[in-house]
């Protein structure tokens, strides 16, 4: 009968349980490093640099 009143009067949680923890780890490799500079020697990425660096250099007037 406790386990049914409680119930009552908190009501049921389905979700996770336990508080989320802050992960600031890098969840993507487009937010690495070496992706973001184009070390990595992957084409598309280093033509994605020079676009970042133009960018970049296009505020610094």
């Amino acid at each position: 009968m406790d386990d049914f009143q409680s119930i009552l009067e908190n009501g049921i949680n389905f979700g996770r349980g336990g508080e989320k923890k802050a992960d600031n780890k890098v969840k993507t490799k487009a937010k690495k490093k070496k992706y973001i500079t184009g070390a990595h020697g992957s084409g598309s990425a280093m033509q994605k640099a020079k676009y970042r660096e133009q960018r970049a250099n296009r505020k610094k007037k």
